[in-house]
């Protein structure tokens, strides 16, 4: 038999996965030798056998890949045979943090059956994992991903676990965060005052939830705080302790039966929940009876199961310790709420005795452990539906997995927005957005977002050549500035709403122009006024301002935003409506200052935002004068909104190409109740937006249609505006993987920097001004 010898590279996401065990497994199998090892340029293996050993190798090389395994290329030569005898894992060469680690995962299924075989040693064992499962993102703390640069490096392994940690044949062979009761983490229950409680810390914890109180968990990247989702007193006291009010609380359950009759679930959802991601789902209430405490005022619920191992022992706990996994696949009655550990404005909470600070005065309980978060990541959010899956915030379970690009670029670090931040890196042909940092109004957000930039640069392996950032004056601009001067590296200022249509450029791969339809809230436009309403014709680096929605006034500015009111008392006003006003409005306590505002024109800037639309009609339709959270106000009005016919004369577009929706709010003025002003609203105003965008993409020769910017979440417009305008022959484009709003704008960002700095290479003239 004449023996051949190849050397075959394997590039994606192949390192913390069971690659390597895996074409181990696969080389034993065919007879096969050589040996396999991490690489910097992703896992090189070298095989020697028979020709048609080989071709089978590479056939069943990515016929069974392991789960969370996803190779983008596998690229061969041919090397001298060595006359080898053994297949060998190799230990890592040379510098291999260009290979991609994968996100935070939930319990595989052969780690569940482990940790409830009570003869095994990883009977309820909170940190059970293997190459399959867990940590990753979270406890990586360097690249190669090695034991020693995770924060497992301080829990030597016990002579079994060391084992299975060395043995090829095992599916913890160099499983990094591997442990077991013996030689892991250890969980503590402390009280409300962060004195430990003594007994066992599951039960600890299962009895203060059962008894109504609040107990703050420690999860893989980042605490939750959890109470019984079906004590309604237990809410009102999470909600007066965190202070939110109104913002919605997610909901955990043990599994998928469990969630029968909670919401309504299909099987894409089911699919979505049960993934190893885990993340929050929004989906429809369903008949069962819960607190309405949960989501005021919302036609959802955003529910998951749970992501570690920790969260399933409470249930665990609360079945009574059953052996097996067949309780798994019966309803289990408990439901907890499961929202974000985090002091009011701060970022979620990765530290004990950051938490015990943070959360104090909020949790009745502390149910903690010793294993370091050294990457903060807060629950994903995102919901099914017919349109197909929309994430609204991308973060565990999803980082640092990266989009596929078009094309190949430099290396562009973006800083995000100020509200929803999550900063980004392109390199090479990817896009990888970053954990979810939140609002930067918290000195701690600002640090978390430092924090966030440099894990990006650790899992990319690549140094940024140019930093790209807001339009606007924020932390996240100004820390873009600094960063860009110490390194001495171009600054990208890239408009707000032409970083929403590169988002979704970026995600879809388009060339060439397209019309961008991008409707939120608040953007510092090119003229340096607050745009939110706008039509623009963007080719790559270039964007143009074809039309917009028509001005509102807000008096009190910022305050307006908050206090949906104002706005519509502002257009009442100035469309000769003062009694209407005054009736519906009058009340209010800054109504005489509202009035000196406007007429005097102090501080009363104007807008042309979508969002504002939205908070305007709101209020007209009594559903939300002032708002407890960011979004409430469209929330509430879409919760109402039922499928209906729009109205007709209800809007025109000027000789400016100005949308004008006088009309249609004129008219909604005489609707008798708010789910009928509500349905109207949606149904009219996609009509009003599609004749618009038609009107444009007929004017302008463009077929392809990009929508952008966080008014896009709201799937009741989308769904009445997608046909209008795929019917008419467009190519119609709206983000998926990637947040509407502005937890994507910085994928938006480095994708438009990465066009001007493209242009720049063949037009120097084409730079823009710092």
């Amino acid at each position: 038999m004449a023996l051949q010898r190849r050397c075959l590279t394997a590039r994606g996401r192949v390192q913390g996965v069971g690659f390597r065990p895996h074409v181990w497994r696969v080389a034993q199998a065919l007879g096969l030798a050589g040996h396999v090892a991490n690489h910097a340029s992703g896992v090189v293996i070298e095989v020697e056998g028979s020709a048609a050993q080989l071709d089978a190798f590479a056939v069943q090389l990515l016929a069974g890949l392991p789960p969370q395994a996803q190779v983008d290329s596998l690229t061969s030569h041919a090397l001298p045979p060595q006359g080898e005898h053994d297949f060998t894992i190799a230990a890592s060469a040379g510098n291999t943090a260009q290979v991609r680690l994968p996100a935070d995962s939930a319990p595989c299924d052969a780690c569940l059956a482990e940790l409830c075989q009570p003869a095994g040693r990883h009977w309820r064992h909170a940190f059970i994992n293997c190459t399959q499962c867990g940590p990753r993102y979270s406890v990586t703390r360097a690249l190669p991903y090695d034991r020693s640069a995770t924060t497992l490096a301080g829990f030597a392994l016990c002579a079994a676990c060391n084992a299975d940690y060395q043995q090829p044949a095992s599916r913890r062979f160099h499983a990094e965060p591997t442990c077991c009761p013996a030689c892991g983490p250890q969980l503590h229950y402390l009280g409300a005052e962060g004195t430990p409680q003594a007994g066992d810390p599951l039960a600890l914890a299962l009895a203060t939830l059962q008894g109504g109180g609040i107990v703050a968990i420690k999860s893989s990247g980042g605490f939750h705080l959890a109470c019984d989702a079906r004590n309604a007193g237990a809410i009102a006291r999470l909600r007066q302790r965190k202070h939110r009010p109104a913002k919605p609380l997610a909901l955990m359950a043990a599994n998928l039966a469990s969630l029968h009759g909670v919401v309504q679930l299909d099987a894409a959802a089911a699919t979505l929940l049960a993934s190893p991601a885990r993340p929050i789902v929004l989906l429809p209430r369903g008949g069962a009876p819960l607190p309405d405490a949960l989501a005021p005022g919302l036609a959802e619920l955003g529910v998951l199961l749970p992501p570690t191992p920790l969260h399933l022992l409470l249930w665990h706990e609360a079945a009574g310790r059953p052996a097996g996994t067949g309780w798994l696949d019966d309803a289990q009655a408990m439901l907890l709420v499961m929202t974000s550990g985090n002091a009011s404005g701060a970022p979620v909470a990765i530290d004990n005795d950051e938490a015990l600070a943070a959360l104090a005065g909020i949790a009745d309980g502390f149910l903690l452990h010793d294993r370091a978060i050294h990457a903060r990541s807060d629950d994903s959010v995102l919901r099914v539906d017919a349109l197909g899956h929309a994430t609204l915030r991308r973060s565990r379970g999803y980082v640092p997995d990266v989009l596929p690009l078009a094309a190949d670029g430099a290396t562009v670090l973006a800083t995000g927005s100020y509200l929803k931040n999550a900063p980004a890196l392109l390199y090479g042909n990817a896009a990888l957005p970053g954990a979810h940092v939140g609002d930067l109004a918290h000195p701690a957000a600002c640090v978390a977002l430092e924090h966030a930039i440099a894990a990006l640069q650790l899992h990319a392996g690549h140094a940024p050549q140019a930093i790209a950032c807001d339009n606007g004056e924020h932390f996240a601009s100004q820390l873009a500035a600094q960063l860009a001067a110490a390194a001495n590296l171009p600054l990208l200022r890239i408009s707000h709403h032409h970083a929403h249509i590169g988002a979704v450029c970026a995600e879809h791969q388009l060339h060439g122009p397209v019309l961008g339809l991008a409707l939120d809230g608040h953007g510092v436009g090119d003229d340096g006024g607050a745009w939110g309403g706008e039509l623009l014709r963007v080719d790559g680096a270039h964007s143009q301002r074809i039309g917009h929605l028509a001005p509102l006034a807000l008096p009190g500015g910022d305050t307006a935003a908050r206090e949906p009111w104002r706005v519509a008392a502002a257009w009442l006003l100035q469309h000769g409506l003062a009694s209407e006003a005054e009736r519906r409005f009058g009340h209010q306590p800054a109504w005489p200052l509202l009035q000196q505002q406007l007429a005097r024109g102090i501080n009363t800037p104007y807008s042309s935002s979508m969002g504002r639309y939205f908070d305007l009609v709101a209020a007209l339709a009594g559903v939300c004068l002032q708002q407890g959270y960011e979004g409430e106000a469209p929330q509430r009005l879409q919760a109402l909104a039922q499928p209906c016919a729009p109205l007709a004369e209800a809007w025109h577009i000027d000789a400016a190409n100005v949308l004008q929706l006088a009309p249609l709010l004129r008219q909604l003025l005489a609707r008798p109740d708010a789910a009928t002003i509500a349905s109207l609203w949606h149904a009219t105003l996609a009509a009003a937006l599609a004749s618009w965008v038609l009107a444009a993409a007929q004017q302008y020769s463009i077929g392809t249609v990009a929508l952008g910017g966080g008014c896009f979440a709201n799937r009741t417009l989308l769904a009445a505006l997608l046909p209008r305008l795929q019917q008419a022959g467009l190519a119609v484009y709206h983000p998926q993987a990637l947040p509407a709003g502005d937890g994507g704008l910085a994928v938006g960002q480095a994708w438009v920097a990465r066009q001007i700095l493209a242009n720049k290479e063949t037009d120097p003239c084409a730079w823009p001004c710092r």
